[in-house]
C-alpha cells in the first residue's frame, strides 16, 4: 500500500452539483440564487436573528422583567388582624364575609393568613391559604384552620 493507492470508500465522496454551466443543467443562468438581492450576490453573509427586514425577536422582545401570567396573587392577613378582628366583632369563627365586611380584604381578593403577631382567642378562621407558622399558631391557641 502506498499513498498514490488510497481512495475512499464507495458512497463516501458525492461529487457537488455544478451550478452556472448553463442552461441544459438546470442550474444555469443565475446559478439558482434567483434574481437580484442580496442572496444572490457573492460575499453575502446572513447576519444572525436577521428577519428579511422584520422586526427580530430579540428586538421585539422586553429586556427587564418578567409578568408570569399563572401568578396568583393573595391579600395577606397577619394573626394580629385576625386578633383584632376578634377582639372588635366577638366572633367565634372567622369567615370570609366577615373579613370583607370589616374591610380587610376586597370582594374577589383571595386571602392567605400569615403568622405575624398574635393570637390568643380559640377561634375556627377560614381561608383561601396559610402559611405553616400560622396554623401552628392558631391551633396553639385553641382554634381551627379551614382551607378553602
Amino acid at each position: 500500500m502506498n499513498l498514490s493507492s488510497l481512495k475512499p470508500a464507495a458512497g463516501s465522496v458525492k461529487v457537488g452539483k455544478r451550478v452556472g454551466r448553463g442552461q441544459g443543467s438546470g442550474k444555469g443562468g443565475t446559478a439558482a440564487r434567483g434574481h437580484k438581492g442580496a442572496q444572490s450576490r457573492s460575499g453575502y453573509s446572513r447576519k444572525l436573528g436577521f428577519e428579511g427586514g422584520q422586526m427580530p425577536l430579540q428586538r421585539r422582545l422586553p429586556k427587564f422583567g418578567f409578568n408570569n401570567i399563572n401568578r396568583v396573587e393573595y391579600k395577606a392577613l397577619n394573626l394580629d388582624a385576625i386578633q383584632a378582628l376578634v377582639e372588635k366583632t366577638g366572633a367565634s369563627v372567622v369567615t370570609l364575609d366577615l373579613i370583607r365586611e370589616n374591610g380587610l380584604s376586597a370582594k374577589n381578593d383571595l386571602v392567605k393568613i400569615l403568622s405575624r403577631g398574635e393570637i390568643t382567642s380559640a377561634v375556627e378562621v377560614q381561608a383561601h391559604g396559610f402559611s405553616a407558622s400560622a396554623i401552628e399558631a392558631i391551633e396553639k391557641a385553641g382554634g381551627k384552620a379551614v382551607k378553602l
